[in-house]
């Protein structure tokens, strides 16, 4: 059984931050609280800059997802882009473009798919690294 959380936010830059604290009160005293507020603050961030999320009006959806085997952290953005969210190698210096592959590094595992005209990017932390994914 698991229990999530759910938040709407605009689609200001400034609402990262606030999705951040937001993760951060959901999984108080969680021993996955920082790798999931990093996570979110990627996921936030590109959902922002790289999709309709940032255009006036919209906004991006954060849902956190705890279990005894997983804290599971997704961000469903508007869409307004041709192509799906993909993790790409981005020299160390590159100004943008490194968000998602810091996630996959983060995270155990990352799922993306399509969602009502957007995409949603799923962020797996496994409780039980043996589980599968790597160890952090």
């Amino acid at each position: 059984m698991s229990r999530v959380w759910e938040l709407s936010c605009p689609g200001f830059l400034e609402e990262v931050s606030r999705a951040r604290r937001w993760t951060r009160d959901v999984l108080r005293g969680s021993p996955f609280a920082e790798d999931a507020e990093l996570i979110v603050s990627g996921l936030s961030a590109n959902a922002i800059l790289h999709t309709a999320s940032g255009l006036e009006s919209d906004s991006f959806h954060l849902a956190v997802a705890v279990s005894a085997q997983v804290v599971a952290v997704s961000v469903t953005d508007d869409g307004g882009t041709g192509t799906a969210p993909k993790a790409e190698h981005q020299d160390q210096d590159a100004e943008y473009g490194r968000g998602l592959g810091i996630v996959s590094a983060i995270a155990h595992r990352v799922v993306i798919h399509d969602s009502d005209g957007g995409h949603t990017v799923t962020a797996e932390l496994f409780t039980d690294v043996r589980r599968g994914g790597h160890s952090c």
